[in-house]
Parts: C-alpha cells; sequence; structure tokens
C-alpha cells in the first residue's frame, strides 16, 4: 500500500536523520558545482526560431544584403507652443554636436557616416548648415567650388555668419518641396538614399513652412571599435592599444550593444540637458539604463516591505524562529540546486524563466508549512495513525513500537517530561511526515510533470523552462520531503534535550480562534449550501472564460519601459525616493510625433524584380500608405496604422524606387536613363527595369546593394523594401500591417496590362495568385518578434492544456490505486481549472495581456493550484477513511468531521502558505518597471485564487460527490 510506503520512508528517514543530512548536503555542493564550474548564456533571438517564412527571409536579407550596422539614437529638440528651427535653436544643435565632437569617450563611437565629415550626426541643423557652406563656397570660389562634405566646424562658422532673416531664408529653401538643396548621405536606416529634411520634422509638418515645435536629430554609431576623426581615433588608439573601452560588451548577447556606446549615449543625453529645456534623448543605451535603475528603485522600495510581510506572516504561522530559520535554509538548497541545473545543463537564460525561482519559492513555503504543521499535529497528539501505515489504528501502540532509534516510550528525554499525549521528536517526525509525505511526492510528480510536457514543445527556449522547472521542483522535493524533515528533527533534538527547550508548538489554523473560524467557513458553506458554492464559481468561471475571449494578446516593447512614480514614492525620503522616468512618454511621443528611424520592418521580394509592373505597384502600395495596411483583414482605422507615413501622406517606405531618384538626382546617366524608361511620365520607370538597375549598380554600387541583389552573372534575383514603423505599437500589429503592405505589392505586380506597351499609366489592376511574377514576405525586427511571440504564446496555450490533461491523469490513477476512487482526480483538479478561468477574467478587466510573458507567469496558477488541492484532496481523503473506520456516527457526520479536520489542520498551512507567497510577490505590483508590476499583480491573483478556491470550492466538490455516491449506494 501507498500509505504504508510512506511510513516505512518516514521511519526510514528519522532513523538514518544525520546521515541523510550529509548526504543531501554534498548532493547540493556537486549540484550547486555547475553554477561556478560552467558558465551560461543569455538567450539570443536564436534560441526562439520558429522555421517561419519570415524568419528565413530575415535571414536571407543578412546574408544577402549589405544592411547598415550603425546604432542609432534619436535627439528631439521640442517646444511646444514654440518653435525649434529658430538660428539660436539649429545652432544649439550643432554645438552639442561639437561638444560630442569633443569629448574623447564619444568621438570614439562615432560612425563615419553622418551629415559632416567628421561623421556621428544628421539632422536639420546640418542640412541648413550645409546649404550655408555651399553658398560661402560659391561667393569664395573663382572657378567651381569645392564640393566635399563640410566638416562640422565649417558648418558652425557658416551659421554664426548669418542673420535670423537670412537662416530662415536658408530653411525655407531647404524645407522647399520643389526646391533642389544639397543634402547629405547617410545610412541611418533609410536604405543608403539623401536624408530628406522633412525626415526630421513632425509627421503633421505642413511642407515649405519654417516653423515646427520639434525636430529630430540623430545621433549615429558605429560597433564601439573606434571612429570619429582620424586625429582623435589615432590618440585613442594610442593611449589604450587594446581599445578594451571602446569594445567592452560586444560579446555580452545578440541583443546587447557594447558598453561604450551605452556609455557614450547616455553622455550625449547629459549634454543635451545642458543645451537644451525640453525634450530627450531616445537609445537603446539609455533605455536598459533606464530600466535597470527602474528595477533598483523598485527593489530599493519593495524589498524592506516585502521581507517585513513576508517573515511577519511565517513568523504568525510558525510562531518559532528556529522553524523560521529551517524554512529560509531549505530554500537556500533550493536555490542552490536550481543554479547548479542551469550551469551543468547550459541553459541560457531567457525571460521565460524568470517565473521559475518565484514558482520555486512559493512551493518551498508551501512545502515546509505542510511538514511543519503536519509535524506539530502529531507531537500534539492530535494527528492520529492513519489505517494501514504501518503503525497501526492506536497511535499509542504506534509510539511503542516505534523503531526510529527513542525508547518504547517516544524519544528519551522528551516523553519523560512532558504529558503522554505528546509525542517525542522522532515519533511526532515519523507519523507527520508519514502523513504528509504521499501528498507531497504527488504534488511533486503531478506539478512536475505537468511542467515537463512543456518539453515536446519545437521552441528551445520552452523546452528549457521546461526542464528547468521540472528539475527546480524535484530540487524542492529534495529540500522539504528529504532534507528539512531530518534537520528539524536534528535540531529540535537537541533544543529539547541538551537545553531543555520545550519545541512542541500547536500547528497554525488548529485551535480555537480567529483563524480556525476563518478556516471553518469553508466547512460551513459546503455543509449548507454545497450546490450554491458550485453554481456561483462555475458562473464566474464561465464569466472570466468569456472575459478572456477578448483579452489582448500583443506583445509590446513599448511595455517594458519604466513609468515615472506615484505620488507616494516620489515623497519617499532620501536615498529610498526614486528618480523621474520619463522613457515611456518618450517612446510613445517619438512614435507619434516623428517617422522612427530605429524601428523598421522589410519587405524582400523574390522572383522577377525586374518585371516592368514592380516598381508601379511599390509605388502604388506606397500613395495608398496606411489605408492599405490598417484596413486589411478587418483592422484598425487608418489614422492608427503602424506604418510612419512621410508629411506628403505617403507611406514611410524606401526600396529600389527611392534609391534610383537618389542616385538619379546626383547622375546624369541614371537621370536620362530614369526618364526615357518612364514611358506615363508619372515618375515611375516601366520598362527595361534591369537595363536601369544596371545604370544604378555602376553609378553607386554600395547604393544600390542595400535594396537590390545582384548575383556575380548580373542577374537580380530579389529586392528590398524598408518600412519605417512606429515604435511604441505592438509586434503583432505592425506584422499585420507590413504583411498587408506586402500583399499589396504583390498582388500588384504581373498585370496583363503592360505599362510599357502603352498602357494608360492608371492604377494597375491586382494580379491572381498564379499572375505575380514575384513574392513580398515581410520580415525584419518587429514582424520576426510578432512571429516568435505567437509561436510561444501558442505553445503555452497548448502547454496547459497537455499539463492539464497530464495531471488529471495521475491524480486518477493515484485515487484509484489508492481509495478506489475514480472521479476524486477531477473534483481535485476542478478547483485549479476555476482558478485559472477566474485568473483569466480577471486579466481582461484589469486590462493585462495574455502574452507570451504573462502566459508563463499563468502557468504559477496550475503549479501552486495543483499543490494546494493535492493536499486537501488527500487528507480528506485520509480523514474519511479514518471517520468511515471509526463508525460511532453517520455517513453525512463522517463528511462533516474529515472536512473540518481537513480544513482547519492543512488549511491552516495553506493559509500560511498563499497569504507568505501572495504578499511576497503580489507586493511587486508597486514596482515602477512594468513587467515587476505584471509579474506581483498576475502571481498575486493566481495564488489568492487557488486558495480561495479550494478552501470554497472543492470542498462543495467532495460534499456533493458523496451525496452522489451515497444515493447511488443506497
Amino acid at each position: 500500500m501507498a500509505g504504508d510506503l510512506a511510513a516505512r520512508y518516514a521511519r526510514g528517514l528519522v532513523a538514518r536523520r544525520k546521515l541523510v543530512v550529509v548526504a543531501v548536503l554534498l548532493l547540493t555542493a556537486l549540484v550547486g558545482a555547475g553554477a561556478v564550474l560552467t558558465e551560461t548564456e543569455d538567450a539570443g533571438i536564436g534560441e526562439f526560431e520558429t522555421g517561419s517564412e519570415e524568419e528565413a527571409a530575415q535571414e536571407y536579407v543578412d546574408t544577402n544584403y549589405a544592411t547598415g550596422d550603425d546604432i542609432l539614437t534619436q535627439i528631439v529638440v521640442r517646444d511646444e507652443g514654440g518653435d525649434v528651427l529658430t538660428r539660436e535653436s539649429l545652432l544649439e544643435g550643432l554645438y552639442l554636436q561639437r561638444d560630442a565632437q569633443n569629448t574623447p569617450s564619444m568621438n570614439a563611437t562615432l560612425s563615419e557616416d553622418g551629415a559632416t565629415a567628421d561623421g556621428g550626426f544628421v539632422g536639420l541643423e546640418n542640412l541648413v548648415a550645409i546649404v550655408a557652406v555651399f553658398e560661402d563656397r560659391v561667393a569664395a570660389a573663382d572657378g567651381p567650388p569645392e564640393t566635399d562634405e563640410p566638416t562640422l566646424e565649417e558648418q558652425i562658422d557658416a551659421l554664426e555668419s548669418r542673420s535670423e532673416e537670412e537662416v530662415e531664408q536658408l530653411l525655407a529653401d531647404v524645407l522647399d518641396p520643389d526646391g533642389e538643396t544639397p543634402t547629405p548621405e547617410t545610412d541611418a536606416g533609410d536604405g543608403g538614399g539623401d536624408a530628406e529634411p522633412t525626415e526630421f520634422l513632425p509627421t503633421d509638418y505642413e511642407p515649405g513652412s519654417t516653423e515646427a515645435d520639434a525636430r529630430l536629430t540623430l545621433f549615429l554609431q558605429d560597433d564601439g571599435t573606434g571612429g570619429g576623426t582620424e586625429s582623435e581615433a589615432s590618440s585613442e588608439s594610442d593611449a589604450n592599444p587594446e581599445s578594451e573601452g571602446a569594445t567592452a560588451g560586444t560579446d555580452d548577447g545578440d541583443d546587447e550593444i557594447p558598453e561604450a556606446v551605452a556609455e557614450a549615449q547616455l553622455e550625449v543625453e547629459s549634454l543635451f540637458a545642458e543645451r537644451f529645456d525640453d525634450g530627450f534623448v531616445f537609445g537603446e543605451g539609455i533605455t536598459d539604463a533606464a530600466s535597470s535603475s527602474a528595477v533598483g528603485d523598485s527593489f530599493a522600495i519593495i524589498t524592506p516591505v516585502a521581507l517585513v510581510l513576508v517573515l511577519s506572516i511565517l513568523a504568525i504561522t510558525y510562531r518559532d524562529i528556529v522553524d523560521v530559520c529551517l524554512g529560509l535554509v531549505g530554500i537556500a538548497v533550493v536555490m542552490t540546486w536550481l543554479a547548479g541545473i542551469l550551469g551543468w545543463l547550459e541553459i541560457p537564460t531567457s525571460q521565460l524563466l524568470i517565473a521559475v525561482p518565484f514558482l520555486l519559492i512559493g512551493l518551498s513555503i508551501d512545502y515546509a508549512l505542510h511538514v511543519v504543521m503536519r509535524y506539530r499535529e502529531a507531537r500534539a497528539g492530535t494527528l492520529e495513525a492513519q489505517v494501514g501505515d504501518g503503525m497501526g489504528a492506536n497511535s499509542s501502540t504506534a509510539i511503542a513500537t516505534d523503531p526510529t532509534g527513542g525508547d518504547t516510550t517516544g524519544d528519551a528525554g522528551t516523553d519523560a517530561t512532558h504529558s503522554d499525549a505528546v509525542r517525542g521528536v522522532r515519533t511526532g517526525m515519523a507519523l507527520g511526515l508519514g502523513g504528509v509525505a504521499l501528498a507531497l511526492a504527488a504534488a511533486t510528480f503531478s506539478t512536475g510533470i505537468g511542467f515537463l510536457s512543456n518539453v515536446v514543445s519545437p521552441l528551445s527556449a520552452i523546452r528549457d523552462f521546461a526542464i528547468l522547472s521540472a528539475g527546480g521542483i524535484f530540487a524542492t522535493f529534495v529540500a522539504f520531503g528529504v532534507f528539512v524533515p531530518a534537520l528539524k528533527v536534528e535540531v529540535d533534538g537537541v533544543l529539547e534535550e541538551r537545553f531543555g527547550r520545550n519545541r512542541a508548538k500547536p500547528a497554525f489554523g488548529v485551535t480555537p480562534g480567529p483563524v480556525n473560524r476563518l478556516l471553518s467557513g469553508g466547512v460551513v458553506l459546503a455543509r449548507r449550501v454545497p450546490l450554491a458554492v458550485v453554481a456561483v464559481a462555475l458562473l464566474l468561471a464561465v464569466g472570466g472564460a468569456y472575459g478572456a475571449t477578448g483579452i489582448d494578446t500583443e506583445f509590446n516593447e513599448a511595455d517594458f519601459l519604466p513609468e515615472d512614480a506615484p505620488e507616494w514614492a516620489q515623497s519617499l525620503p532620501g536615498p529610498l525616493a526614486p528618480d523621474t522616468y520619463t522613457i515611456s512618454d518618450d517612446a510613445e511621443y517619438l512614435g507619434e510625433t516623428f517617422q522612427d528611424r530605429d524601428s523598421q520592418a522589410e519587405i524582400l521580394i523574390r522572383g522577377d524584380v525586374t518585371d516592368p509592373t514592380l516598381l508601379a505597384a511599390i509605388e502604388d502600395a506606397r500613395e495608398n500608405g496606411s489605408t492599405t495596411a490598417s484596413n486589411a483583414g478587418g483592422g484598425p482605422s487608418a489614422a492608427n496604422s503602424t506604418i510612419d507615413d512621410r508629411p506628403d501622406g505617403t507611406a514611410a517606405v524606401d526600396g529600389p524606387l527611392t534609391v534610383l531618384e537618389n542616385i538619379a538626382a546626383d547622375n546624369e546617366t541614371v537621370a536620362d536613363g530614369f526618364e526615357n524608361r518612364d514611358t506615363t511620365g508619372d515618375g515611375v520607370p516601366d520598362t527595361d527595369l534591369e537595363g536601369l538597375y544596371d545604370l544604378a549598380a555602376d553609378a553607386d554600387p554600395d547604393a544600390t546593394a542595400t535594396v537590390l541583389e545582384r548575383t556575380d552573372d548580373g542577374a537580380y534575383e530579389s529586392a528590398l523594401l524598408t518600412v519605417s514603423v512606429r515604435g511604441d505599437a505592438a509586434s503583432q500589429a505592425v506584422a499585420d500591417d507590413v504583411r498587408a503592405f506586402a500583399s499589396e505589392v504583390e498582388n500588384g505586380t504581373g498585370d496583363s496590362t503592360d505599362a510599357a506597351a502603352g498602357g494608360d499609366g492608371g492604377e494597375l489592376e491586382p494580379a491572381t495568385d498564379d499572375e505575380t511574377p514575384v513574392t513580398a514576405i515581410a520580415t525584419g525586427g518587429p514582424v520576426t518578434t510578432a512571429v516568435v511571440q505567437d509561436a510561444l504564446l501558442e505553445t503555452l496555450v497548448q502547454a496547459f492544456a497537455v499539463t492539464l490533461a497530464v495531471i488529471l491523469a495521475f491524480l486518477s490513477v493515484l485515487y484509484w490505486v489508492r481509495h478506489r476512487a475514480l472521479s476524486l482526480g477531477a473534483v481535485t483538479l476542478a478547483p485549479v481549472v476555476v482558478a485559472l478561468a477566474w485568473l483569466l477574467g480577471t486579466m481582461a478587466v484589469l486590462d493585462v495581456p495574455f502574452n507570451s510573458e504573462t502566459a508563463v507567469i499563468t502557468s504559477l496558477a496550475i503549479g501552486l493550484g495543483v499543490d494546494y488541492s493535492i493536499h486537501l484532496g488527500e487528507r480528506f481523503v485520509v480523514e474519511r477513511e479514518r471517520a468511515a473506520t471509526d463508525g460511532s456516527y453517520g455517513r453525512g457526520e463522517q463528511v462533516v468531521d474529515a472536512l473540518e479536520t481537513t480544513i482547519t489542520g492543512t488549511g491552516g498551512a495553506l493559509l500560511g502558505s498563499a497569504a507568505t507567497t501572495a504578499a511576497g510577490f503580489g507586493v511587486l505590483a508597486l514596482a515602477l518597471a512594468p513587467p515587476l508590476q505584471r509579474f506581483g499583480l498576475v502571481t498575486g491573483l493566481s495564488i489568492v485564487f487557488a486558495f480561495v478556491a479550494c478552501l470554497t470550492v472543492l470542498p462543495s466538490l467532495l460534499v456533493l460527490r458523496e451525496r452522489v455516491l451515497a444515493r447511488l449506494e443506497g
């Protein structure tokens, strides 16, 4: 019998407690060595590959296209209600650039690209100053003026020498949509073409106006290996031949920027604050620093509160400092195993693994409370020996025959000084652990196998999550089902035998009091109105499930940016006061106001890219712009499109046509070829595109290589479009819009009316799939992120179903083997499903998205909920059998008595566990970092709902089950 096996296990562990403690410590040291002897890496996008066509297209683009490697930081100068295009403001922008170039650490990271000969920056102030420099060169030259790119100092001198009126005229010339002014080339994500002046102004800027309340400047950095002016770069190299400062951090992971680059971004932010009253600097280094600072501020505020709450609840629950310390030692063992497993298996760390330590801490607290409280019940004599546990029905007989190393009266030196009703340390642990060991093992197996079911996922990150969770759950059983019981017997024995300290204490919730009355409330409801309790619970579950159908499932990276602290936090004294965080507002402003140059998707066009209808199809899609993208498939309105618009109303998409236009502006041969191949006069070449591509490739091979793939024999294999999208938009929304745009391009090619044969130049009729000469595949960062996140979410949802099915099968088999009660498995699992439905419905009400991040956290509801249900269900069955064996009262009274003992005994441990973990993790909802907020909120809710369901729904279901069985038997 399983109960007999549990009893023998408990007696054997107590009898060999010293050996057990030493063995577990040695094993912990061996496992923990993995954290020291091996190194783990951060999981980059490679660990999340799904084999999708979007990811394959991204790999193709990375392999075959000359994409720029510059790291982009965006500087926003803002004056709401004012004008940032004044002479003074433009000069301040140039002075800022000079300050950056004169700072060695910043200069070392500057890219060679930009709007000056020195590189590193491009903005409207540069474009205006370049025109001024060229005017001065023309005026000073006897013959043709110099055409080389002016230095920053030349730009500053030229602009300083002009009056406000003259600068405004220069500005009007630069911003004239029909004018022709020299513009610098930049590789800042525009497809390698010239920088258009309006790209540095808000999207609602009126063409031709010389006023604006905001402008954008781009700060371009290379990979940190050096740059800047030749003399300064040389001095840096001489001072530090290894260039350690410049290259630091380059191997930190695919998603991290070099440390020197990040520090330079923070420095330019500081320089900006000295020169401008309003505006901000936005870059990856700045957002990373803000996020790290917000996490630090959050933990500085929350950690003391969480520790006080957790320790206070544990102190109230245990009412004993020794037991609290033993629990913390056990948690330390679990965390050591977790770190060791992570190291030995070389599991790369990722955001998915954040839930694992919290799950294990919650389980650890729960396991510890069950072991200690059952031990206390056994010592107090309120826990009777189980029928068939190998001790007999009479507990006194069990004490007299207890082979745990004590004498026949119990523990030497213990029972002699206490009443006969109080058992000794070793006997109490043998009986208490014997009663709870099977529940711990069942909870460990069901929870572990549930998480391990994720190992079938095609995503390596999910498989790693499954393996680490299962290993950690097993470690939790080792710590609290093996190590802590043995250690507690040894510690309590020493305290009682050597120091005379009485270690027999009452279990939490068993003695009369407010906690006991609170726990008994579930029994009262189950006895009086079980059907009503179940009906209300199911009604709420159905409502939660319905609400979950409308829950947001999108993944938005902007949701991870820290938010400013609430007023109560800002009023905290001294070091507890958090910083001011505007990074989230800055990201939203940048996305709403400008064409975000650092947020781009791509469209890979393969097939016959020389088809005469291709460029026209691209241009038509650009002119349709956001309307095409947003309204495809019933999407949002055009005003909410995630594809940026240019001031002329077209979509911000660059590709072969824009590059051809830019090259033609500087090369007469290409210009003539462009004009000759435009048979309709609409500005779009529509014949002999291959010949035009050849002219462009000969004139500017670098620029052409960014948008066209040319083989060694001169054939064109593919084309690339770069789509500017809102950086604050959800990845899935961006992916939908870019896919719609790609579909518009693809369907617009291959029209039966060949423009080159004298078509009227009107809109192309969409072609059928069989007629399209090309395929257009959406790809790029936001699109592949959406694909990965959708795949993760789908896998996690499937894992939920598999987990519940596996646990149901296990519990059904377990209860059938032990008690011939097949239905108990479904009854025990029902509260977990109900709690999960409550949680999803609450998330929908609170507008918390259900994505790959929160889905992992939601798994805690299953993990902890199953644990709670198993402890209550197993205890009830045992108490029910004991009451039936007693036979002194009727079946109805037996059920109520069994429930009363179960809820006030095991329920006390559950209350302490739920209160501790919910308070400890729920307080994270006060954090400044949104991921921590969501983690705290979802975790706290999952624990509370799991506990409430177990204490209300499960007892009522057990009563209803007994009534149904009584009717069937009667």
